[in-house]
């Protein structure tokens, strides 16, 4: 995909609707945040990558580095996850308030180092 319009675009009505509303999140903890297309998914940058996301079959994969993983793994701990990747199934609503959380700690991250 050349753009995120374009990536969301072609995944199935329910899946372009979960990757909007993460997109929205994303864009609203971050404004100041670029929207690219790096290894043929989202992602958002700054001075570095704040976060990736991407449509799967059964779930959408959220990628906000490993210390995004480390720093808020209490809160994810229901979900399939390893140490830069959390899966939040399709059929659930995504955890908007804990997305949110997770890419203003990115952000704070990113400002710092």
């Amino acid at each position: 995909p050349l753009s995120v319009d374009e990536y969301i675009g072609s995944f199935p009505k329910e899946t372009q609707r979960l990757l909007g509303e993460l997109r929205k999140v994303i864009k609203a903890a971050a404004p100041e945040a670029e929207e690219v297309i790096s290894y043929s998914m989202p992602a958002y940058k700054q001075n570095g990558i704040l976060v990736y996301f991407a449509g799967c079959k059964n779930h959408i994969g959220f990628y906000p580095t490993a210390s995004g993983i480390f720093n808020f793994r209490k809160e994810i701990e229901k979900y399939t996850w390893s140490k830069g990747a959390i899966q939040f199934p399709i059929s659930q609503k995504l955890p908007l308030g804990l997305i949110r959380q997770i890419v203003k700690f990115r952000v704070m991250e990113d400002s710092v180092s």
